[in-house]
């Protein structure tokens, strides 16, 4: 069994600096000034999750993992 990870961002503390979208733009993106992201990524991009998540200014990211 693979570990997964579930993505929350809490969008009352987001600030919408995009910090995540430039590290990871592959899960986190802008839509018509909202950030969008997947909230499950693959197995491949977790730990660039992570990082990203960590250097959000405003710690508005949230990665839980899972079995």
């Amino acid at each position: 069994m693979s570990t997964t990870v579930k993505v929350t961002v809490d969008m009352n503390l987001c600030e919408s600096h995009g910090q995540c979208v430039f590290a990871a733009p592959e899960v986190f993106s802008f839509d018509d000034d909202y950030l969008v992201y997947d909230a499950e990524p693959d197995r491949a991009r977790h730990g660039k999750v992570v990082r990203t998540a960590a250097s959000c200014p405003v710690r508005a990211i949230t990665v839980e993992k899972s079995p």
